[in-house]
């Protein structure tokens, strides 16, 4: 319904962004909101998905219509719903998640939030062979470190930023608290820090 959206942003939360188009503000889903944080004010063009349910009417949005393909092709396997798919992006190494289907890595499949042997396996059987669209070269800029210098009064508001952001994602507190005291040792933007997170949760 709509392929993308220009506008500027309005709003930053854990689970999405508000962007202003024309006086209309559209709530959208994203991998990562944090990754918009210096584009607060400013005009973005986000590729969207329209998640259409009975229980849900939802916009999602990528910074790539790449990126936006991988989503929509996860959601077509059993057992990965929105939620699911946008958890496995905001890893920011979707190239990593294609290689781990192609080579039917589980053992990497199942780290995301929600994913177990059983949807590993049913992505590995539904995606494989099915990727080639998807390349790494679409995805240099999915978590930009150097887009966002914070400042020192601001990283204990960006760690518990990032923290929610975990939470929305899915993973569970035992899962943030025991990564949790390595990442404070660092001052960090909320996206550096989420970045970093990510990175340990899936080791």
């Amino acid at each position: 319904m709509f392929e993308f959206i220009i506008g500027t942003v309005d709003f930053i939360s854990p689970e999405y962004i508000v962007v202003d188009n024309s006086g209309v503000g559209y709530q959208i889903a994203t991998p990562n909101p944090f990754i918009y944080s210096a584009k607060i004010g400013k005009e973005i063009k986000i590729y969207t998905y329209h998640y259409v349910r009975e229980d849900i009417n939802a916009l999602y949005g990528f910074e790539t219509r790449e990126e936006k393909t991988l989503f929509t092709k996860l959601l077509n396997v059993t057992g990965i719903g929105p939620k699911g798919a946008l958890a496995i992006l905001a890893s920011g190494e979707p190239e990593q998640v294609v290689q781990a289907i192609e080579n039917e890595d589980e053992a990497f499949l199942i780290k995301f939030p929600g994913v177990g042997k059983k949807t590993a396996r049913q992505m590995i059987l539904d995606l494989k062979g099915k990727l080639q669209n998807i390349v790494p070269d679409f995805f240099p800029n999915l978590f930009n470190a150097d887009t966002i210098q914070a400042q020192a009064s601001g990283h204990s508001a960006a760690f518990e930023e990032a923290i929610l952001a975990l939470q929305a994602l899915g993973y569970s507190e035992k899962e943030i608290k025991k990564i949790s005291p390595e990442l404070r040792k660092e001052q960090l933007s909320t996206d550096q820090y989420i970045k970093k997170a990510l990175q340990r949760l899936l080791k």
